[in-house]
């Protein structure tokens, strides 16, 4: 069977150093190349189009959610496994919600990983345990038109006066995935603007008093 190939995307050199000796040394693999942020990943995703991209979420100058909703977007056929030190809903739901196909924490087993990657290049999804725990609890809540946990986010945020610029920066999302939330969130709530947003927050207890 060919290589699996893969293309890691990190903004720590000494991780991307480490996973590259690591899949190096292991038949099978095949790192195909390296990316420091989200958007030189999507770059790279298409330039070489690998298997597997290895993503890492919270990274300065383009974050991995933007980044695999690029690779959606443009329909490349590479399978995104998160890798990451971030196992809150504010991270994991919208990556996966982006489009990854697996969803791992840096702390897994060697085995794990390796496993996690043929898995996702097989197209399986392949979650940690605490992450599928979590998932499973959140499908089990009452459905509706309530806020998401990213969306919360936003929003704390925009009642402390703070700008779409630094919300994005304080996220590590873009600026236009900002404004996509602030769309949701005016949707949701029935309103038009920030102000009347953050009031009507405040009076379902949307946030903290």
């Amino acid at each position: 069977m060919a290589d699996i190939t893969l293309l890691i995307v990190d903004d720590h050199p000494v991780v991307r150093d480490g996973l590259r000796g690591m899949f190096a040394a292991t038949t099978g693999f095949e790192v195909l190349g390296e990316a420091a942020d989200g958007r030189e990943g999507v770059a790279l995703a298409e330039e070489l189009r690998p298997d597997v991209v290895l993503m890492d979420l919270r990274m300065p100058g383009g974050g991995g959610v933007d980044a695999i909703t690029e690779l959606t977007r443009r329909g490349l056929p590479c399978k995104v496994l998160v890798l990451t030190t971030y196992d809150t809903e504010s991270d994991t739901i919208p990556a996966i919600e982006a489009g990854a196909t697996g969803y791992l924490l840096k702390d897994a087993p060697r085995d794990d990983l390796f496993d996690a990657v043929r898995a996702a290049a097989e197209g399986r999804t392949v979650l940690s345990p605490a992450i599928a725990s979590r998932l499973v609890s959140r499908v089990r809540e009452p459905r509706g038109e309530s806020l998401t946990i990213r969306e919360l986010e936003v929003l704390r945020l925009v009642a402390r006066g703070t700008g779409n610029r630094e919300i994005a920066a304080e996220l590590f999302i873009s600026e236009a995935t900002v404004k996509t939330h602030l769309t949701h969130i005016y949707a949701k709530l029935d309103v038009k603007d920030r102000a009347a947003a953050v009031a009507t927050a405040y009076e379902r207890h949307l946030l903290p008093s």
